[in-house]
């Protein structure tokens, strides 16, 4: 297992540094020139030129991008361009609430998903699982912004039972939990559907094995069979769909925290790309890079947990 997990990381890390190289290449295509931005639209050319030497814009890329690298080795994502605070500074003051929105986004989607994919599967074929399987597909179908959208005109604006702007708090406060169900059962909303599709169908196979076929003969109940060996056994692509879901909601929380005016890195890192604030943009790019990175390493781990042929092998 400790052969496996060093393998995995030894992999993930040519993937954060493609990640660093193809983030710091794309920024440098923008048209936009951080000196001028920096320097203010009243600022003369020798300002701006100053401004670009002290940045180190006139350099070559490839000495730009070794220069970057020596900075991130010691922790040290720059200085934004806009407001003049470290990039670390102001990742650290996002981090929060983006964990906080995706820890509840899961808390209830993932349960959700399981749950409506076993009953569709243990009823397979009946209206129930028609109308699970429904609800599944309409839920991939929706876009995280319209879903968001719906939810602030009726739950927020007409009925006004939840506030639908900004972050009311810790997540363990009452105002705190008020103010994120929204968002979380936004960015959660686009998870359920390929949960409980992926769970439907291992565990439709999972039933119709031998072992379970063998418990049900030592005269086990239902619900033991269902949720000891059949749900159990089919968790392994569950798992895997999961950790995939859970790193394309990196993406569904850039729009859910813009639509919500939540307080977190997506935000951040739109504002930061709308403002050409290079290192900000850039900072945030890392940590949501290096978000969907762990994610899937923690996916290979739970992997190898789970199957033993995949440390086997």
């Amino acid at each position: 297992m400790l052969r496996h997990a060093l393998t995995r990381i030894g992999l993930a890390i040519p993937v954060l540094f493609g990640v660093l190289l193809i983030g710091f290449l794309l920024m440098q295509v923008v048209p936009t020139d951080p000196a001028t931005v920096r320097a203010g639209p009243q600022a003369t050319a020798e300002i701006v030129a100053a401004i670009r030497t002290e940045l180190g814009l006139d350099e070559p890329i490839w000495v730009q991008f070794g220069i970057y690298l020596g900075r991130l080795a010691q922790g040290d994502l720059g200085v934004s361009i806009i407001n003049n605070v470290p990039v670390t500074q102001e990742l650290g003051a996002t981090i929060g609430p983006t964990m906080e929105l995706m820890f509840a986004s899961l808390l209830w989607s993932i349960p959700a998903g399981i749950f409506l994919g076993t009953i569709a599967a243990y009823w397979r074929g009946s209206l129930l699982d028609k109308g699970i399987m429904a609800i599944s597909v309409a839920g991939v179908s929706v876009p995280v912004f319209f879903l968001g959208l719906v939810l602030i005109w009726f739950v927020g604006f007409q009925w006004q039972l939840l506030p639908f702007t900004g972050r009311g708090g810790p997540l363990w406060t009452m105002d705190g939990i008020r103010a994120i169900i929204l968002p979380a059962v936004t960015l959660g909303g686009v998870l359920v559907g390929p949960v409980a599709r992926m769970t439907r169908t291992a565990v439709v196979d999972t039933l119709s094995a031998d072992h379970v076929r063998t418990a049900r003969a030592k005269g086990l109940s239902e619900r033991l069979v269902v949720l000891r060996h059949a749900l159990r056994n089919a968790l392994i692509p569950v798992v895997t769909l999961i950790g995939l879901q859970i790193g394309f909601l990196l993406g569904g929380a850039v729009v859910t925290e813009t639509i919500f005016s939540w307080p977190g890195v997506g935000r951040l890192a739109v504002g930061a790309i709308l403002s050409a604030d290079f290192p900000m943009a850039q900072g945030t790019i890392i940590v949501l890079s290096a978000g969907f990175i762990l994610i899937n390493l923690t996916v290979d781990l739970l992997y190898a947990v789970l199957d033993p042929r995949v440390r086997q092998s």
